[in-house]
């Protein structure tokens, strides 16, 4: 059976970004994963928050994204 053709999610962009409903774009920063005792309190809960992506980067990164704009 033949796929049909037409524009696809990058699924690799999907899992890693999310579009909030004002049309900004928030990922998850590096860095939580291991070696946590090293890193003091402060830095860990700074980590764990999702931040915006650069304005430079935003067109890009829909371009992979069709049908979340």
């Amino acid at each position: 059976m033949r796929r049909p053709k037409g524009i696809k999610t990058r699924k690799s962009v999907a899992k890693r970004f999310k579009i909030t409903g004002t049309g900004k774009i928030l990922f998850r920063g590096a860095g939580r994963r291991h070696l946590l005792s090293t890193k003091n309190a402060k830095r860990r809960r700074s980590i764990e928050k999702a931040r915006l992506v650069d304005p430079t980067d935003v067109y890009r990164i829909k371009q992979n994204l069709p049908f979340s704009h």
